[in-house]
């Protein structure tokens, strides 16, 4: 999957295409739950811009454990000083789209093709991309006794989370570069995709009723401790073994009413990220404690510790690998090539990085002029 810059751009995605991301979710994890909105501990010192609070939403989910743990630890909190966080958390990428245009949420942590689908559909006006959060935590798992290797996928039902979704859209553009058919609204062809939700997903394996799926963590670690295996990880498909899965993004009106609210919310996700790396074990401990906080219930070790370190946490937004999904769409017949000059706005976020002394991170050419 080359993560190259498309450079034939038309007008926007035609609106008989929108419904198809417009359905598009995050990558949402096993057996998560929405819950109301959490009020971080007391905010202490100046409020910025004399903001009280500042709303932010996420995924209880382990692809957004920079807000897990941010939330959790207070590291997002004390970058706010006197302005309090407010989060909320969503199950789906169009409610917290909804939410964002709404101003119930000022900014959220979000996967690409709701991003993507958010910005079209406003026709560039709802949002901007300000920093990333997470790559990879992707995989093909399948039943052994059925698929022994790669080319054995063929014929067979693999779930994938949703119609047009991110995971959906990486399957049949792997599906394709296979050299098989695959009709991108029915699933059905060389291979049966079947689309279900990720909590949905370990009892149809358990029936039968599906031989694998390509599905984020911790899906994935769940059919493992099932009985599935690992036939491929998709990290290994994208250059460098890098490709967005979770994004930061913004209410441009917001953004430009309270810039320095956005930049001491990006200096608490780059030095959450930077704790996260620097301690796997505990920032781990620190993601499933917010889980069990937010859903009633934590992941058992069988399932977090294989699913922890198939993600990588980063500032960088990998903007070419998001342009690169949206080119996958198009190639599946998902949509029309959307345009997505101005998607990005990483100004805050290189500012913050070159004050921390970390090297800036690039917008593919999809940055605000």
């Amino acid at each position: 999957m080359p993560a190259t810059r498309t450079t034939a751009r038309r007008s926007l995605a035609a609106a008989a295409a929108l419904p198809l991301l417009a359905i598009a979710l995050t990558a949402c994890g096993y057996g998560s739950q929405a819950k109301d909105d959490k009020v971080a501990p007391a905010a202490k010192g100046e409020k910025i811009d004399g903001l009280d609070t500042v709303k932010v939403g996420y995924f209880p989910n382990l692809t957004h454990a920079t807000a897990l743990v941010g939330d959790q630890e207070g590291i997002i909190q004390k970058e706010l000083g006197g302005t309090q966080l407010s989060t909320t958390t969503f199950n789906a990428g169009p409610s917290e789209i909804e939410a964002l245009n709404a101003g119930s949420i000022d900014i959220g942590f979000i996967g690409p093709s709701p991003a993507v689908n958010g910005f079209v559909k406003s026709q560039g006006r709802s949002l901007r991309i300000v920093g990333g959060s997470a790559s990879g935590g992707v995989k093909l798992v399948v039943n052994p006794k059925k698929i022994k290797t790669l080319d054995d996928v063929k014929g067979k039902r693999i779930a994938t989370p949703q119609h047009g979704n991110t995971q959906d859209v990486a399957f049949l553009n792997w599906i394709s570069e296979k050299g098989w058919k695959v009709d991108p609204e029915s699933g059905k062809g060389d291979v049966s995709v079947v689309r279900t939700e990720n909590k949905v997903t370990p009892n149809a394996y358990l029936s039968g009723s599906i031989d694998g799926a390509w599905v984020p963590e911790p899906t994935a670690s769940k059919l493992v401790s099932d009985g599935a295996k690992v036939l491929l990880d998709e990290s290994t498909l994208w250059p460098d073994k890098e490709f967005v899965i979770t994004n930061v993004i913004v209410s441009q009106k917001f953004l430009a009413k309270h810039p320095d609210v956005v930049e001491a919310v990006l200096r608490g996700t780059v030095k959450t990220n930077e704790w996260i790396n620097a301690n796997p074990d505990k920032a781990k401990a620190s993601a499933n404690a917010k889980l069990q906080e937010l859903t009633g219930k934590a992941l058992p070790p069988k399932v977090i510790d294989p699913a922890w370190p198939s993600i990588r946490f980063t500032d960088d937004p990998l903007a070419a690998t998001l342009d690169a999904q949206a080119g996958h769409a198009v190639k599946a017949g998902l949509l029309e090539q959307p345009d997505l000059a101005g998607i990005y706005d990483l100004r805050p976020l290189n500012k913050v990085l070159q004050a921390e002394g970390k090297p800036a991170v690039a917008d593919a050419g999809l940055g605000v002029k």
